[in-house]
């Protein structure tokens, strides 16, 4: 059987019409065992959210709820008379806030009088009811028309809420998806201020004042700190990647990966599947990414890195923005497979992301882009050793890193001054070298630091991943190299750089022949030799400026 795989799709009703389901319908009756007044689920982008959240909707929506009943024929939730008995039991109010992006507060105000408005629009069956008083008729064809006052905007939600509780006699449920993209894109366009204090009414209106609701589950990528906009909500109950309770709702687990391959024929790919989007650890069970599993196998298995263009990559381009030597070692321990020590707080404030780098690492591990790979206790606090979680996050860092220094070249420019030190062109290799430096040096102030150029150098190496190893200030020998590369097939050559600044122009020679000098005087190439490296092109750099000298053995 050729099944069609919903790439794309997170509407629950067409995905069971058309497409393969990946069965999370038991996360139904285990969150009508467990769930809060409200519960927030944060997840990475792309794990299945929207999707698992329309299929809360269409299970508990009273409107057509006997036409709904039939999508969860076959699965394991229709087995469940008691859960059952809860099926179309209740209004649902469904509002996705994943499109409400604007790059200026007026921008973003319009688009919140135009969405409110058409998702009234669908509500308008309510014009029709004999207890609406005159009052709440204009209020709702006012936001109807997406000509309401802000004021009346901010408290929509809970005014809907009470019209549909009337209406049907029964408290509303609240479903809202993706609640932090408008404050995402205010913090990343400037206006950031102005949201928080229109989202900060228009959720707790909804959530903590609202004698209407009978619960609310709301999803996002993060957990903006109550301070800022879930302002005295005491009743907030957090599933995230940190502390779940849900550990299996988003994203796919081991088991159903392999019924995947096995029902699509595609068993022998398990294995490299796992290899690229796997490495996501909650509650101590593996989660794989969905959106790149499923195109992963409608592009005929071919691992690519699919996830990371879903979205653009502002808070890893923050890291990059403020890198020095010191993130630059942590950036290649990274993509060696290594892993970074950091104190993580899930109460983010977007303020901090610059100056707390305990919050963009928090930032870093609730987007996808870094795991949770071990903890320790020290004191009454837990640090978190985070790491790669996968492939395709390891391409990802690989090519911001580089994006850095494409700013200035094409990556094609990279590749060649690779390609000849590769190959042993030192000609070549010093003007390639001399470009970047023309194009860069005025952007980052070095001081003339050796330290600069020895990240400026190791940021370019991220070209050569995963086929060579790269390592930094590791002892070899009777010292410290500054910078090794290693090929993984042996039978290809290695390098070797080691750095010198110079006070003037005229002492480049010598601070080149000092540093080819240093690295057979202390025997850097012992760790080569270890590993059956016999080739290795040794490269002696002195720096000065934006002049640069490379000398060749």
């Amino acid at each position: 059987m050729r099944y069609r795989l919903p790439v794309g799709e997170d509407d629950f009703a067409q995905v069971r019409r058309e497409y393969y389901f990946v069965d999370k319908s038991p996360f139904i009756r285990e969150f009508m065992d467990r769930h809060g007044a409200v519960t927030l689920f944060t997840r990475p982008r792309r794990f299945g959210k929207t999707l698992t959240l329309s299929m809360l909707r269409y299970f508990f929506d009273i409107e057509r709820a006997e036409e709904n009943r039939h999508l969860f024929d076959g699965l394991a939730i229709a087995d469940d008379a008691e859960a059952m008995r809860e099926q179309g039991s209740r209004p649902v109010v469904f509002l996705s806030l994943k499109e409400w992006k604007a790059d200026s507060w007026t921008d973003m105000q319009n688009i919140i009088k135009e969405r409110l408005g058409s998702y009234f629009d669908t509500r308008r069956f309510l014009l029709d009811d004999t207890q609406l008083s005159k009052r709440d008729l204009a209020v709702f064809q006012d936001i109807q028309m997406g000509r309401a006052d802000l004021s009346y905007c901010r408290t929509a939600i809970q005014f809907l809420m009470n019209l549909l509780a009337q209406h049907y006699a029964k408290k509303p449920i609240l479903l809202l998806d993706e609640y932090d993209t408008p404050i995402q894109a205010a913090w990343s366009h400037g206006f950031y201020q102005e949201a928080i204090a229109f989202f900060r009414g228009f959720l707790s209106s909804a959530l903590k004042t609202n004698p209407s609701l009978d619960f609310a589950v709301l999803t996002g990528v993060l957990r903006i700190s109550k301070e800022s906009i879930f302002s005295d909500l005491n009743n907030l109950q957090v599933d995230s990647v940190l502390h779940t309770t849900f550990p299996t709702a988003f994203g796919f687990t081991e088991a159903e990966i392999k019924q995947l391959g096995t029902d699509l024929g595609y068993q022998a790919s398990v294995p490299e599947i796992k290899d690229w989007y796997d490495g996501y650890r909650l509650h101590e069970k593996e989660i794989y990414n969905p959106w790149s599993v499923l195109q992963y196998f409608a592009n005929d298995c071919e691992p690519r890195p699919y996830w990371v263009n879903t979205s653009g990559n502002a808070i890893l381009a923050e890291l990059m923005r403020s890198i020095d030597d010191e993130h630059a070692a942590t950036l290649e321990s990274l993509l060696q497979g290594g892993s970074v020590q950091a104190f993580l707080r899930e109460g983010v404030i977007y303020s901090d992301i610059g100056d707390d780098e305990d919050a963009l690492y928090t930032l870093l591990v609730t987007t996808g882009y870094l795991t949770v790979a071990g903890e320790q206790r020290i004191g009454y606090e837990t640090q978190y050793d985070l790491c790669l979680p996968n492939k395709e996050m390891q391409s990802l860092f690989a090519d911001e890193i580089l994006r850095r220094f494409r700013h200035y070249q094409k990556k094609s420019a990279l590749v060649r001054l690779m390609q000849a030190l590769l190959t042993g062109d030192a000609e070549k290799a010093q003007n390639g070298l001399s470009k970047f430096l023309e194009n860069m040096v005025s952007a980052f102030d070095t001081g003339a630091k050796e330290s600069f150029y020895h990240g400026f150098v190791l940021g370019m190496t991220a070209v050569l991943v995963p086929d060579y190893e790269v390592q930094s200030n590791r002892e070899a020998g009777y010292g410290r190299f500054d910078v090794a590369v290693f090929p993984k097939d042996t039978a290809k050559p290695g390098l070797l750089f080691e750095f010198k600044t110079a006070a003037t122009e005229a002492e480049l020679e010598t601070g080149a022949d000092a540093a080819l000098a240093q690295m057979t005087a202390r025997d850097y190439l012992a760790p080569f030799r270890a590993r059956g490296i016999q080739q290795v092109h040794q490269y002696g750099v002195a720096f000065c400026g934006k002049k640069v000298l490379l000398r060749a053995r």
